[in-house]
């Protein structure tokens, strides 16, 4: 199948770019940015965001619509990696930064207390640095959750990936949909103030209307955010595209997004769910916030 012109995009040219390139490279950090070979990467960067990829490389799950390596067990964590996430704040001015991880079923607490350091050591660097976390599952163990939420990330976000019918086809067999509703939920019971966001691949063979169930259901138990972009096939081995969304289509469910009443919507083919669009709407909604609260 072959990819239309709205997903063309352009080779990243800027000097600041290289520059944070260097950086990332010096300190020795992943980025999802780079691992996913993300269409945005330029855009965000050389606009104050990153997306940092902690606990290493290597996966111990395999999604099918995913081209990071997998691994069980995976090599230990980097217990570094938390400093070296402030050394790169204290050379590169971020406002904006978000922490992921690949999936750790094989250690103890499943990676939730690294998460807490790297969100600690970030807030050490800058108090005023807004931080979110795009998290696993963690099995739905609330004990892990509940330690990456005493760390009061401002916003934390866990992937639907796609609508309820696709899931074992695309997601590993340990993910469900139910369970990452669930996980969602409980964040926002045990503390409202933190927002929750989530993010939907289209072009897998979902119909509007499970599309439209899926964004329902994120909206009942309170989610503020939501990212929609399309699935692209990193290589072979992963899952086809079915469809390649016309970007009508995707303005579409925007429109039906906001009357569900989310406070953001990015919807677009090469929307990802570090976005750095909606992360400047996003600063701009929980600054009004803390302007609010403080008055």
């Amino acid at each position: 199948m072959t990819k239309p012109d709205w997903l063309k995009i352009r080779p990243p040219t800027s000097k600041k770019f290289e520059e944070i390139k260097e950086i990332v490279k010096d300190i020795h950090l992943h980025t999802v940015c780079q691992e996913s070979h993300c269409p945005n990467m330029s855009e965000c960067w050389s606009g104050g965001t990153a997306t940092f990829m902690v606990l290493g490389d290597t996966c111990t799950r395999a999604c099918k619509f995913c081209n990071v390596k997998t691994k069980f067990p995976a090599h230990p964590p980097d217990e570094t990696e938390p400093q070296k996430i402030a050394d790169t704040l204290k050379k590169w001015k971020l406002d904006y930064i978000v922490i992921t991880s690949v999936d750790r079923d094989d250690l103890s607490d499943q990676g939730s207390g690294h998460f807490a350091k790297c969100i600690q050591e970030a807030k050490n660097v800058n108090p005023k640095l807004l931080i979110e976390v795009l998290i696993p599952d963690f099995r739905g163990d609330e004990n892990c959750l509940d330690t990456v939420i005493k760390a009061k990330p401002d916003v934390i976000a866990h992937n639907l990936e796609t609508v309820k019918s696709l899931q074992n086809k695309v997601r590993d067999p340990r993910a469900s949909y139910d369970q990452s509703l669930r996980v969602l939920e409980h964040i926002k019971k045990k503390n409202p103030d933190i927002h929750t966001k989530s993010s939907l691949m289209l072009g897998l063979g979902e119909t509007d209307a499970e599309v439209i169930r899926a964004m329902r259901d994120l909206r009942k138990i309170g989610v503020s955010f939501l990212t929609l972009g399309q699935y692209l096939r990193p290589s072979m081995k992963n899952l086809p595209v079915v469809e390649y969304v016309h970007p009508e289509k995707f303005e579409y469910f925007k429109e039906i997004g906001e009357d569900l009443g989310f406070l953001y919507v990015a919807s677009g083919p090469l929307v990802r769910s570090s976005y750095r669009a909606g992360e400047f709407f996003i600063k701009s909604v929980i600054g009004r916030e803390h302007k609010h609260t403080h008055s």
